[in-house]
């Protein structure tokens, strides 16, 4: 006789290994599991209200920058899925300057979210100033590089020069970002007459992402001033400004304006000049 279990009879299924003991230690943390279902249920809520708000836009250029902004909270409830549920999560040995390591939570997972989700950004404020395909390729491209290198600071473990190395190259590629947010865009968005939203998204976006690498160095990942819990709640609490909140006022600026969008290059990528008659 096969005996049953009372957790098969009420149909749930318990694991065991790496990732369920991950997921186990999230669980168990209240508070570091509340900073991941925070940024699922907000990611939620967005999605539902961001199609809602696109229902009767015709101009390709904002339906295209709708499209990009939604991929947004897409991919970060997807990415914060895997983070409480243990799939994309580890317990690495960092090390730190000065000597000595600890088995630090890493969250590795939020590279992927960065790395997908920030170029939707910069591609939705490229076309909302009206600027060329060259700059939002060198922004989207420049930006991947950051996310990546960070991920590459995150993972290393064979020597604290080389895992600070790596950070400062990311740092890098976020100068190059900045650069592009701070000095070629605004100066399209004043021709393409969309400079005083891109300066209200441009301000929100450049504070926000500062927080990221301050926080890196700070947190667990980086001299551990704060906790793993701290860290998580730091990044958690910068992507709700930084996706939802942004995406927010994008996508209801251009709701509202959305023939001063249709004007801008004919809907093409091309030119940040508006179209001639």
């Amino acid at each position: 006789m096969i005996e049953t279990t009372a957790a098969e009879t009420s149909g749930v299924v318990l694991s065991s290994g790496p990732q369920a003991d991950l997921f186990s230690q999230i669980a168990g943390n209240p508070s570091l599991s509340a900073s991941l279902w925070l940024n699922i249920a907000l990611a939620g809520l967005s999605i539902l209200l961001f199609i809602y708000m696109g229902r009767n836009i015709d101009d390709p250029r904002a339906q295209l920058i709708f499209v990009a902004t939604m991929m947004v909270p897409l991919v970060s409830i997807s990415s914060y899925t895997g983070l409480v549920s243990g799939l994309t999560v580890s317990m690495i040995s960092v090390p730190y300057p000065g000597g000595g390591s600890e088995e630090v939570l890493i969250m590795w997972g939020r590279y992927l979210t960065w790395t997908l989700s920030t170029p939707m950004i910069l591609i939705a404020l490229g076309l909302l100033a009206g600027s060329n395909l060259t700059k939002i390729f060198t922004a989207v491209v420049t930006d991947i590089g950051m996310c990546i290198t960070g991920l590459a600071a995150a993972m290393t473990t064979s020597s604290v020069l080389l895992r600070w190395f790596w950070y400062v190259i990311s740092c890098a590629f976020f100068v190059a970002v900045l650069y592009i947010l701070l000095v070629e865009w605004p100066a399209d968005a004043e021709i393409a007459g969309t400079d005083e939203i891109f300066s209200t998204l441009k301000l929100l976006t450049v504070t926000l992402w500062l927080g990221y690498p301050i926080f890196w160095a700070l947190g667990s990942e980086g001299l551990a001033a704060l906790t793993t819990t701290q860290t998580s709640w730091a990044y958690s609490i910068l992507d709700i400004g930084a996706k939802y909140f942004f995406a927010y006022l994008l996508l209801r600026w251009v709701t509202d304006h959305e023939g001063v969008i249709g004007n801008l290059a004919s809907g093409s990528l091309g030119s940040a000049t508006p179209a001639d008659d």
